[in-house]
């Protein structure tokens, strides 16, 4: 806590000048007649434009006390504001009861509501996204599989957030919903390609997976490369908001790369041992025998 402004100590200092400057009236008057006279008096002393509107309402039913504190995250302002409220509650009268409010915790609450409504978005969205890739792929384990290179970058992203800054705003709550798509479009263009592999040249696990490294992994790399520029620009914003944002995306999206060029294949591979396939022969090498028969 840095200072606190209140109405009760202008009270207290013109009670102190009205009393020949006496230290022992450096207090609130105790009768109200005599505390209306010395406001009335304190607002007439006032220059022109300047009046108590942001200390005291019109009908002088109540006051304002303003607490300036130091920065702090979050969960502690609201935590403060908890602990100022039930001071208030149990040290003074029910009418005197009030809730804080301000800006900052206005934003340090919406934060908090945020990130618990994206939590359980993003839960739905990839259980949905699951269950449209088993659909897609035709295949029960890839659509379960798919759920790991799709959240790893993003744990990935905020642990090396929390060990550089550890302080999430309100803009990096968008982020895991931001790049989802991106990561699921890197997974999906890769898995499609390991099971045409798979399926219609007969390539056993490894020669699928260079299959996808061949078909799918410059483009996957280029994209990557033109998101990680465009997003490293927007992480030299003075703006926080942005800035945090930008950086943040910057390390899940390359995260999301690296996941998809080594566990992912190594997930692909581990997974298609027990999976029999569908022809041992590749489709090239059946094509003179075709040509013979006819």
């Amino acid at each position: 806590m840095i200072h606190v402004n209140a109405f009760s100590e202008v009270a207290r200092r013109v009670n102190r000048s009205m009393h020949g400057d006496n230290e022992s009236y450096y207090k609130v008057p105790n009768n109200r007649e005599e505390a209306a006279q010395y406001l009335l008096l304190y607002e007439l002393s006032l220059p022109f434009g300047l009046d108590l509107n942001n200390q005291i309402n019109v009908d002088k039913s109540e006051s304002r006390v303003t607490i300036t504190l130091q920065n702090i995250s979050s969960a502690e302002m609201i935590a403060f504001s908890k602990r100022a409220e039930k001071w208030l509650q149990d040290n003074t009268p029910k009418p005197m009861h009030t809730i804080g409010v301000s800006p900052t915790l206005m934003f340090s609450k919406l934060g908090f509501r945020q990130a618990d409504s994206m939590l359980k978005g993003n839960i739905i969205a990839l259980i949905l996204i699951s269950l449209v890739l088993m659909f897609a792929l035709r295949n029960f384990k890839l659509g379960l599989l798919s759920i790991i290179p799709n959240v790893t970058p993003v744990f990935i992203g905020f642990g090396f957030w929390a060990m550089y800054k550890a302080q999430i705003n309100t803009g990096m709550v968008i982020v895991f919903g931001m790049t989802l798509g991106i990561i699921v479009d890197d997974t999906v263009h890769f898995m499609s390609k390991f099971l045409r592999a798979r399926r219609e040249l007969g390539y056993d696990a490894k020669q699928a997976v260079i299959y996808a490294f061949e078909t799918v992994g410059k483009a996957l790399v280029t994209t990557t490369i033109v998101l990680l520029a465009g997003f490293a620009v927007l992480s030299t914003s003075s703006f926080a908001l942005n800035s945090y944002m930008a950086r943040i995306t910057v390390i899940i999206i390359l995260s999301a790369l690296i996941i998809d060029f080594i566990l992912l294949p190594s997930l692909l591979i581990l997974i298609s041992k027990k999976d029999k396939v569908i022809s041992e022969t590749p489709v090239k090498e059946l094509e003179p025998q075709m040509q013979l028969d006819k």
